[in-house]
């Protein structure tokens, strides 16, 4: 098979390719400018999403770690302290909970969404709790109404994991401002992404927003009056002016993924194969930014295969679920105590939904899935 024929999961050439007199004009401003850290370009950046983000407070940091890392830091979780949080998520998310001394408290996923069980998350929180950290995982908002509620009746804050869900909005508001701090990740494979790591911490709260500044610069203020140890989790200068030349078209983005979603819901549905078989992504909030469209099928490693075979681009997200994961085998978890979030690992996988896809190669990746599942 060509590379013609070939489907990529995600074409960033075809994304970037007319933008780059606009990238030009953005490296030359700041190649001319000589402030390569923090700077105009970063304050202008942070401006423009804050207000596109519907929050008071926008700080670009070095990466979605890094806001996650700095956002526990802010609210002064560490050790002895535990954080509710899912086992079906990329490592950075429990990571950063052990990094600050802590400890991930797992709560297992809802099937239909991926997300962590808002039902099961009460009975998770301890004296120890000091924050519950959901995922909108995929780009699918999470229940944020009903988990706002048990955070208010156990006094903790939240911190949203929204490193796949910019733009993502809910009943009761944006993603991102519904819960004391949220990050983002600016990664190249997200909806919207730079050119190499960067990301974003949002929140409501004025102080909040201060102390996060304070600690991504090393807790620094002024400059070597070091007031606590924080980190390096600056944003470069050439990563925002990148970044705010994609913001203005991250909505139509959104729509394009959206539109690829619905075709190959409907198309799937179509074929009349049962659940048991294929089980599609259900959007649960309308809001939904489809990061990825994740379907899920007994038979998940043999359709990679074949895609593969066929120069289709797939991926799994995740292979093991966290409390699964080596370095937390500490934490006393084994193979049974989430069995959803286990069996999400086991089927899993994610298909091709870039805005450029296009309504041939779509139709093209639903043929070989269905033609694979039909004799699996």
């Amino acid at each position: 098979m060509s590379d013609a024929d070939s489907i990529p999961l995600l074409d960033l050439a075809a994304q970037n390719h007319p933008l780059l007199p606009a990238f030009r004009e953005a490296f030359e401003r700041v190649a001319t400018r000589g402030q390569f850290i923090l700077g105009p370009e970063v304050e202008s950046f942070e401006r423009a999403i804050a207000d596109q983000l519907g929050v008071k407070h926008a700080i670009g940091v070095s990466s979605g770690t890094d806001a996650l890392l700095v956002a526990l830091m802010a609210l002064g979780v560490g050790r002895g302290d535990e954080v509710v949080t899912t086992p079906f998520s990329f490592f950075a998310t429990a990571g950063c909970i052990a990094r600050v001394g802590a400890t991930p408290v797992f709560v297992d996923v809802d099937p239909a969404t991926f997300n962590i069980d808002v039902s099961r998350v009460a009975g998770a929180i301890t004296s120890r709790t000091r924050a519950i950290m959901p995922v909108h995982l995929f780009g699918q908002p999470c229940a944020m109404k009903e988990l706002q509620e048990i955070a208010c009746e156990n006094g903790l804050p939240i911190i949203e994991d929204a490193a796949q869900a910019i733009g993502a909005r809910t009943a009761i508001g944006p993603v991102g401002g519904l819960g004391a701090l949220a990050a983002f990740s600016f990664f190249p494979s997200k909806n919207l992404g730079a050119f190499g790591d960067a990301g974003l911490v949002t929140t409501n709260d004025a102080g909040l927003a201060a102390r996060v500044r304070l600690l991504r610069s090393h807790g620094a203020e002024p400059k070597y009056y070091n007031l606590e140890v924080g980190g390096n989790f600056r944003l470069d200068a050439l990563q925002a002016a990148i970044l705010a030349v994609k913001l203005p078209h991250l909505e139509g983005w959104a729509r394009a993924r959206a539109a690829n979603a619905h075709a190959y819901t409907e198309a799937f549905r179509a074929t009349g194969l049962p659940p048991s078989m294929l089980t599609l992504p259900t959007a649960v909030e309308p809001g939904h930014v489809w990061n990825q469209y994740t379907i899920r099928t007994p038979g998940r490693d043999a359709l990679r295969a074949h895609l593969s075979s066929r120069g289709i681009g797939s991926e799994v997200y995740y292979p093991v679920p966290l409390h699964r994961q080596q370095c937390f085998a500490g934490l006393g978890y084994s193979e049974g105590h989430f069995p959803e979030a286990e069996r999400c690992a086991r089927e899993a996988i994610s298909l091709p939904i870039f805005p450029e896809l296009g309504a041939e190669r779509r139709a093209r990746v639903v043929r070989e899935v269905v033609g694979a599942l039909n004799v699996l």
